[in-house]
């Protein structure tokens, strides 16, 4: 077979008819053959619209089965995707419409309200993504169109819609697929240009590591489909070898997730390091606490048996039928890390960028080292800016088949993010060691340089204040020459045990003597400042720390 997405999309879908695809969870469920025949309309509805090979199609919405659709339908076409997260502000997504130069734009209903066809000139339809009705069109053509489509799909097809009918556009590796763009933890958004050869090279390396995600077999899809990561691997992946998705649609807080879980049963789960943590802190955190449990936990052989019924528990809270969680799109905790290293729960933690559509370094669980994000992806290469990688942090840097074609009309940003000799420069620091496994310490843009020209990276000091007690969410920035915490407080447990506003000051005094008690005198914090509500955070919960640093 050709080296082709399309192509697999195409035998998966032939070979998986009668088998279902694509459902909205306690919802609608559409089967291989009803995702086809559904493409096969929008085929119809672009051929006669004008739409050609190569011109954008822009979608945003909530995730569910017909985005999914679309976003195929796009592809399969021969027409470039510009997924657009729900998430961003109304001014944001007419911008991108508008910059990506896309004819067509699919909207959820909510998203429509809030939009206006006159901030996007050049756009010619709006079409909701929830019934494909035609919200706007600046030909009545389009309308047209719309109204008589069932006529002209069964014109097209007078007997019936099979399999064979199937003929889709045949990719090429460097053709761009989709124009993603970026919701950064820096504030600036830029058209990431993906070909291809990157989608194909990830559903390359999914299908080489979870083998066991088969016909059949079900995945709970709670990221942002127009965020690389759950786009690929709970999605797109999917789709090639002929499992079911099962799109949340809404808000996928904890306790939705874990009812999916439970309904569902996935076979592999991908998640943030937020989701894994709140069922650590909120969970396990406080009885591990617990005088009683730490004594227990001394123990050796108690010791054991409380940490093999811990990992039972937590096997039964994800489904009990996945073969690994893969966590990635943001730093994980370091101690939840550990101890779920320590009870055998098989996660892993993998890295990776919306340029290189998008992992970049992954190890199965079994293989992968604490507080590491694997080694470099098939396909790829990853080498670390620095004269002794293994014990000075450098720029992580990256070439190979996933890699971007640069960024959409932004030639000076292209040639920025590349070295001279081609690596992709990703911005994050890192170390490695001799056999190859990555080490992340945190964004190049983020680390502070100490009082005598030491690296202060701010997530691990983070990673360390957001485990003390009342602690929610915490951010270290630099003010005139010194380290400050800005604390969300758990105001919530604090109102339950009747804590008052002074005694929430003294515990995170307190907090603050702890912290220091683990750094180095470069790094020690001079202050916690309790900060009133929650952090501003992007789609895959990084707090947005532009907004923070200068206030």
């Amino acid at each position: 077979m050709e080296k082709s997405l399309n192509k697999l999309f195409e035998k998966c879908f032939q070979e998986h008819w009668t088998y279902p695809a694509l459902s909205n969870y306690k919802g609608e469920t559409l089967h291989y053959r009803d995702v086809a025949r559904r493409i096969e309309k929008l085929h119809i509805v672009f051929e006669e619209c004008g739409l050609k090979k190569g011109d954008k199609v822009a979608i945003c919405g909530r995730n569910q089965a017909n985005w999914a659709v679309i976003y195929l339908a796009t592809l399969t076409y021969g027409a470039v995707i510009v997924p657009i997260l729900h998430e961003f502000k109304e001014s944001s997504i007419q911008h991108i419409v508008v910059h990506s130069e896309s004819r067509i734009l699919f909207a959820g209903d909510q998203m429509w309200e809030g939009l206006s066809e006159a901030e996007m000139p050049n756009l010619e339809a709006v079409i909701l993504i929830r019934d494909f009705e035609i919200s706007y069109a600046k030909d009545p053509f389009f309308l047209e169109v719309r109204e008589h489509l069932n006529e002209k799909f069964g014109h097209k097809y007078p007997r019936s819609f099979t399999a064979e009918h199937l003929n889709y556009h045949l990719d090429q590796p460097d053709e761009l697929a989709m124009i993603n763009y970026t919701s950064g933890t820096t504030g600036f958004s830029k058209g990431v240009m993906v070909p291809y050869r990157s989608l194909y090279s990830n559903v390359l390396f999914a299908k080489s590591v979870i083998p066991e995600l088969t016909t059949g077999e079900h995945v709970v899809s709670m990221l942002p489909m127009a965020h690389a990561y759950g786009m690929m691997f709970e999605f797109i992946y999917e789709m090639t070898v002929g499992a079911q998705v099962h799109f949340l649609t809404r808000m996928p807080t904890p306790k939705i997730i874990m009812e999916a879980f439970a309904d569902v049963r996935p076979k592999i789960i991908i998640a943030v390091p937020l989701i894994i943590e709140k069922i650590y802190k909120n969970t396990l955190q406080p009885m591990l606490n617990k005088m009683s449990m730490r004594v227990l936990l001394r123990l050796p052989v108690i010791e054991q048996k409380i940490r093999s019924k811990i990992h039972d528990s937590l096997i039964k809270v994800f489904g009990g039928n996945f073969v690994e969680v893969i966590i990635g799109g943001a730093p994980f905790n370091r101690e939840a890390e550990e101890f779920f290293k320590k009870v055998g729960f098989p996660y892993t933690v993998g890295y990776g960028m919306t340029e290189c559509g998008p992992i970049i370094t992954y190890a199965p669980w079994r293989n992968n080292k604490t507080f590491s994000c694997g080694y470099a992806a098939p396909r790829m290469e990853v080498r670390i800016d620095s004269p002794d990688p293994q014990n000075l942090p450098g720029e992580l840097q990256t070439k190979g088949d996933n890699v971007m074609l640069g960024y959409y009309k932004d030639p000076d940003a292209t040639a920025a993010a590349f070295t001279p000799d081609g690596w992709l420069k990703t911005g994050d620091m890192a170390t490695m060691d001799s056999e190859g496994f990555v080490f992340m310490k945190g964004r190049s843009k983020n680390m502070i340089l100490g009082p005598s020209g030491q690296n202060i990276y701010p997530e691990e000091i983070e990673s360390v204040l957001d485990n003390l007690p009342f602690v929610t969410e915490s951010l270290v920035v630099e003010k005139e020459g010194k380290l400050i915490a800005i604390v969300f407080p758990n105001f919530e447990l604090a109102a339950e045990k009747q804590i008052n506003d002074q005694q929430l000051k003294d515990i995170m005094n307190e907090n603050l003597r702890l912290l220091n008690e683990e750094q180095p005198n470069y790094a020690k914090v001079s202050k916690i400042q309790i900060f009133p509500e929650e952090f501003e955070k992007t789609p895959k919960k990084s707090i947005k720390r532009y907004l923070y640093q200068n206030n």
